[in-house]
């Protein structure tokens, strides 16, 4: 990097003494050292960016070089355990067998002893409820017959109720009809 910026300023510094070594004389000094020291800052600057990319590159290949070693690292890892896993499986597949064979009869023996128990409880509670029903029925019908007639009766009495209602409501929006300008 040092070199670079030496290079440059003897590149520059050649072509300006060689380009305008006749005029510096009639010039400013001031002037042509501030520009002199602007195109070494630019160089400087492009030189830093430079630098900068530079390094953000190695750092991104630095990085992908990390991921690829790790991932070659922890892939056998992997492979490893599954193999495990399988091997896990297999063996316990028999020993899940086992526990199966004996829960089973203890099972197929529990629904033996409640069987009897829940059709016993069924055969008790179907009287009852038949005998409910058969004395709730009779009531219901004697219920509806004798509510019948009164509904029949208070719809009677309110039809004509309603009937002058909607008549003087139709009377209302005649009258109002009437009452509006024409459009």
């Amino acid at each position: 990097m040092k070199f670079s910026l030496v290079a440059a300023l003897v590149v520059v510094l050649a072509v300006s003494h060689g380009t305008e070594a006749v005029s510096l004389v009639k010039r400013d000094v001031q002037s042509e050292v501030d520009r002199i020291a602007k195109i070494l800052n630019d160089m400087s600057a492009a030189t830093q960016e430079m630098v900068e990319k530079v390094k953000a590159l190695e750092v991104t290949n630095t990085a992908q070089t990390y991921l690829e070693d790790s991932k070659a690292k922890i892939l056998p890892l992997v492979e490893k355990v599954q193999a495990e896993a399988t091997k896990l499986q297999e063996q316990v597949k028999p020993f899940i067998a086992n526990i199966e064979g004996q829960i089973r009869p203890l099972t197929d023996n529990f629904n033996a002893q409640v069987k009897p128990l829940t059709d016993k409880i069924h055969a008790q509670v179907k009287p009852l409820a038949d005998n409910f029903q058969a004395q709730v029925q009779p009531l219901a019908e004697n219920f509806q017959a004798q509510v019948q007639p009164l509904a029949e009766n208070l719809q009677a009495q309110v039809k004509p109720l309603t009937d002058m209602m909607e008549k003087f409501f139709q009377q209302v929006m005649d009258q109002t009809k009437a009452l509006l300008p024409p459009q």
